[in-house]
């Protein structure tokens, strides 16, 4: 009696590491169908985070702190200039500034409204006057808009050096 228990105990052992194993074939199957164009670095989309727990980081965060992390998130604007930066939409109306590392690499100009996974070093800046036009510039503000610009400006700003773009 005590071998048939053992026998028992080891085939449902088995049979749960087989259903595990079909369970993560099905759930790589899924994530691997959805097609992605790459910028930058090499990355994969695989354990970044929603926009919404980036906002949360974001408001944790002070002008010091930094935080290596890889998110997606919705495309709200583009530099038209050369796809230089991009503005991501983040909860509650809030937005992050992206800009590529060592300006590497730039991202199509023509991807607002798109899904993308950034990953890079998150952080907080008192965006200066100066940048703030330069930006404003980029978007194709009119003077009187970027002659409005008078202080700087507490943004959530991130160092991308990789991009996916969900296609």
């Amino acid at each position: 009696m005590k071998i048939f228990n053992i026998l028992v105990v080891f085939l449902l052992v088995l049979a749960n590491g087989r259903a595990q194993e079909t369970l993560k074939d099905d759930v790589n199957t899924k994530e691997s169908t959805i097609a992605f164009q790459s910028y930058g670095e090499k990355i994969d989309a695989m354990g970044s985070i929603s926009s919404g727990a980036m906002t949360q980081k974001f408001d944790e965060m002070t002008i010091a702190d930094t935080i290596q992390t890889k998110f997606n998130a919705r495309v709200i604007d583009v530099c038209q200039a050369k796809g230089c930066w991009m503005k991501l939409q983040l909860a509650h109306g809030k937005e992050v500034m992206v800009r590529f590392k060592n300006y590497a690499f730039f991202v199509p100009k023509n991807i607002a409204g798109k899904e993308v996974v950034v990953n890079g070093l998150a952080f907080v800046e008192d965006m200066s006057i100066e940048d703030q036009k330069h930006f404003a510039m980029d978007e194709g503000r009119t003077s009187n808009e970027i002659a409005q610009i008078i202080r700087p400006k507490r943004t959530y700003s991130f160092e991308a050096d990789g991009v996916l773009l969900k296609e």
